[in-house]
């Protein structure tokens, strides 16, 4: 019998050993200019995700990057402006290599989502505004359509 066969595979291990925020911007346009305050909100949220490598031994950070702009509908007057920066910081066993990538994109975001969300809805809150409880992200699909996005700008180069 094979040594490889005597070995049942070993699933991965994800731990998270801590959560922050590394940046964090709230603007409340809205009272600083004096606009009425019975406008239909118009909000646009934009997710950027990154990982990268920590110096001890498999330990990753994965970071969730928010742009959340509200704007009065049928209008061009900004209510209020959020930016943040939350980051998770994991350690992950038995990996292979090809599938630490979407890994850290997919699942690492996933598990600090639900953080994220939450403090998104309480500085909107207590910044002067109704809670803003997002909408779940499928971060599959985000990871699919950056890695499709990449492709089509490679390939020009190539031809």
């Amino acid at each position: 019998m094979a040594e490889a066969e005597a070995t049942p595979p070993t699933s991965p291990q994800l731990r998270v050993l801590g959560q922050f925020i590394r940046d964090m911007s709230f603007e409340n346009i809205m009272a600083q200019k004096g606009a009425p305050s019975d406008v239909q909100p118009d909000v646009q949220v934009q997710v950027n995700l990154d990982a990268k490598k920590r110096s001890a031994e498999n330990q990753y950070e994965s970071a969730i990057k928010l742009n959340v702009t509200s704007k009065a509908k049928g209008a061009d007057t900004t209510l209020f402006a959020l930016e943040i920066d939350y980051v998770g910081i994991f350690d992950i066993q038995d990996v292979p290599e090809e599938q630490l990538h979407p890994f850290l994109l997919i699942e690492c975001p996933r598990m600090i989502f639900p953080f994220l969300r939450r403090i998104v809805s309480d500085v909107t809150r207590d910044g002067g505004f109704p809670p803003l409880n997002l909408e779940t992200i499928d971060f599959v699909s985000l990871y699919r359509n950056e890695i499709a996005r990449r492709q089509a700008e490679a390939a020009p180069a190539d031809a």
